[in-house]
């Protein structure tokens, strides 16, 4: 999955934030072993600064029956290689948005993987029309290796801010710094700006260490 019969960009291509490169195929990269799917207890479950001060959970089939948007988008890793013009399939994250409203105070959600990864987003960057919590990738299911059965794929950041095995997203009034932000990686993270490491970053890019 994910190989490519074209020819790659040119490292002048505009779809290229700086400093990245063109990577043919799909590199599994991950924290951690691959965990085992267990479909009878897997549930995603939204928590939190909800508008309902409720917590909402679907579990693996209710999940699935949810509606499906796909997004064309780049996948760019912090380690400066770039897979161009996949084809993502999942729910969207704005409509996760729109079942289980967040309180009007809710400026950033932290994405909850399996064995306790996470990942900080801005709330505008989780609520942005290609942030999808993605099942399918080019027409196929994810591999394991890849994140089955669902990943977050935020294209406007680097690719850490998307964890594989999501199982939660939390609402949140303040922001908290995730897994690898809390590891020395930038809290906003785009790549545009080369937002890689926290040492880059300007007052009111992150919570207050």
């Amino acid at each position: 999955m994910g190989q490519s019969e074209q020819e790659p960009p040119s490292p002048s291509d505009p779809r290229l934030p700086p400093g990245q490169r063109v990577q043919r195929g799909w590199p599994a990269l991950h924290y951690g072993p691959v965990p085992r799917f267990k479909p009878l207890s897997w549930e995603l479950q939204v928590f939190g600064a909800t508008a309902s001060a409720e917590r909402r959970g679907w579990d693996f089939a209710g999940f699935n029956a949810l509606p499906r948007t796909t997004v064309r988008a780049d996948l760019h890793c912090v380690t400066r290689f770039s897979v161009l013009d996949g084809e993502w399939t999942g729910v969207a994250a704005a409509l996760l948005l729109d079942l289980v409203p967040p309180d009007t105070g809710v400026t950033h959600v932290m994405v909850w993987a399996e064995y306790g990864y996470s990942a900080n987003l801005r709330l505008e960057d989780f609520a942005a029309p290609d942030t999808l919590l993605a099942t399918h990738r080019d027409g196929e299911a994810l591999t394991a290796e890849h994140g089955f059965p669902v990943r977050l794929v935020a294209p406007r950041l680097y690719a850490w801010k998307g964890p594989k095995w999501v199982r939660a997203i939390e609402y949140m009034r303040a922001d908290r710094r995730g897994f690898w932000e809390e590891r020395g990686y930038h809290n906003r993270a785009d790549p545009w700006r080369e937002q890689r490491y926290s040492h880059q970053e300007e007052p009111g890019d992150g919570p207050l260490r």
